[in-house]
């Protein structure tokens, strides 16, 4: 019997990037040009012996470190720790006794590319407030998620301005529990959260290796979105797809008979 659900948030319940058109609206640059904008200037404000051609490279370097750790071990460093790998890279590795002047020097910067995504906020899915009611009223519903940029307290941020963070009752974010999807840690961390087995979860999310085969490998129950993309719904392993996010309290009944 299912007894909860569990949700990705990208491209599950926000849309992914659809801050960029509103960025483009108010004249800014997108994020990812923006944020190394941001590091180029902050480098060659303090050092000016480091050209911005090479700063760039450093925060580029930093951003396939971070990709690295998030598709080979299943962790996603934060934001401070990213800026870490750049300034290793440019060789401004803190000697000892002078990791504190390192964080008061970049902390301006983290908290900048923390909240971009917090000040000009995503587009959630359609019908998400009705059919998390729903949902609500039968099962306990918690969030796993990855965080890339935006940590969970920002998501949690979302979530409040939303007003769909009520309807949750445990969230587990990779910043904050030292891993991320596919690891059966996070999965294990919410069923202990929610206080239910894994196999009375029904986890719904649009990447197949995340968020389908990682919680069946633990016997849950998966559920493929494609209403804001498709990652390729035909070759699923999942136990439904769903491609209207209100069509999910009558897919997760059906789910709940196999």
């Amino acid at each position: 019997m299912i007894a909860a659900i569990t949700f990705d948030f990208w491209d599950t319940l926000a849309a992914d990037d659809s801050d960029e058109t509103k960025r483009a609206t108010l004249g800014l640059l997108p994020k990812p040009a923006e944020r190394e904008r941001l590091f180029v200037r902050h480098i060659t404000e303090r050092y000016p012996e480091i050209a911005p051609a090479r700063a760039a490279a450093a925060y580029a370097a930093a951003n396939q470190q971070f990709r690295e750790e998030w598709h080979n071990h299943h962790r996603t460093p934060g934001v401070a720790t990213r800026l870490y790998y750049a300034y290793e890279y440019l060789g401004l590795k803190p000697k000892p006794g002078h990791f504190a002047r390192i964080l008061r020097e970049i902390d301006m910067l983290v908290l900048e590319i923390e909240t971009m995504e917090v000040r000009i906020a995503p587009s959630f899915v359609p019908g998400i407030h009705y059919t998390l009611q729903l949902l609500s009223q039968e099962y306990k519903l918690g969030i796993i998620s990855d965080t890339i940029h935006t940590h969970g307290r920002g998501l949690r941020h979302l979530m409040a301005m939303e007003g769909i963070l009520p309807y949750f009752s445990y969230l587990v974010f990779s910043d904050e529990v030292g891993a991320s999807k596919p690891s059966p840690a996070v999965f294990y961390q919410a069923a202990i959260g929610l206080d239910v087995a894994p196999t009375q979860i029904v986890h719904i999310g649009d990447r197949e290796s995340n968020d389908i085969v990682g919680p069946r490998n633990l016997g849950m129950k998966a559920i493929l979105f494609t209403g804001l993309v498709d990652r390729g719904s035909q070759r699923t392993q999942a136990h439904a797809v769903c491609r209207n996010f209100v069509d999910l309290p009558q897919i997760v009944r059906r789910v709940q008979q196999y």
